[in-house]
C-alpha cells in the first residue's frame, strides 16, 4: 500500500507546480479568454438588438405597405365610382339631347304637316269654288260677271271655312 500513498515532497512540488500554473493561467490566459468571451457575449447582444430592431422596423414596414394598399384600394373604387357617374350623366345628356332632338323633329313634322295641309285645304278650295262657279253658270244658263263670280267665291270659301273650323 505504500505505492497509492504520495510522498510529501512529490505532493509538494506539485502544489507547487500547480499553484504556479494557476497562477500563469489567471495572469496570462484567463483575460484574453474573459476578453474573447464577454467580446462574444456583446456582438450576440447587438446582433439580438439588431435583429429585433430589424422585426420592428419590418413590422412598420408591412403596416405602412398595408395602409398604401388600402388608400389604392380606396382610390381605385373611388375611380371607378367617378368614372360610373361621369358615364351616368353623359348617358342621361346624350338621351335628354336625342329626346329633345326627337321632340323637334315631330313638331316641326306636324308644323309641315298642318302648312302642307293648309296649303292642300286652300287649293282644294280653290278649285271647288271654280268648279262651284261653272257648275252653278251652266245650271243658271247664264254666264257670271267677274263681281258676281268673286263674291260667289268668297261666300263659298266663308262657308267652307266654317266647315273646317268644327
Amino acid at each position: 500500500m505504500e505505492a497509492i500513498t504520495p510522498l510529501f515532497p512529490e505532493v509538494l512540488i506539485s502544489g507547487a507546480a500547480f499553484i504556479v500554473l494557476f497562477v500563469f493561467i489567471w495572469k496570462f490566459a484567463l483575460p484574453p479568454v474573459t476578453k474573447m468571451l464577454d467580446e462574444r457575449a456583446e456582438k450576440i447582444r447587438e446582433s439580438i438588438e439588431k435583429a429585433e430592431e430589424t422585426r420592428i422596423e419590418a413590422e412598420r414596414l408591412l403596416e405602412d405597405y398595408k395602409q398604401q394598399m388600402a388608400e389604392a384600394r380606396n382610390e381605385a373604387t373611388e375611380v371607378i365610382e367617378q368614372g360610373r357617374r361621369v358615364a351616368d350623366s353623359m348617358k342621361n345628356d346624350i338621351v335628354a339631347k336625342a329626346n329633345e332632338e326627337a321632340a323637334a323633329i315631330v313638331a316641326k313634322a306636324r308644323e309641315a304637316i298642318v302648312s302642307e295641309k293648309q296649303a292642300a285645304m286652300a287649293e282644294l278650295q280653290a278649285s271647288v269654288a271654280d268648279i262651284s262657279v261653272s257648275v252653278a253658270g251652266k245650271l243658271i244658263g247664264e254666264k257670271l260677271s267677274a263681281d258676281d263670280h268673286a263674291k260667289l267665291i268668297e261666300r263659298y270659301v266663308a262657308e267652307v271655312g266654317s266647315f273646317n273650323d268644327n
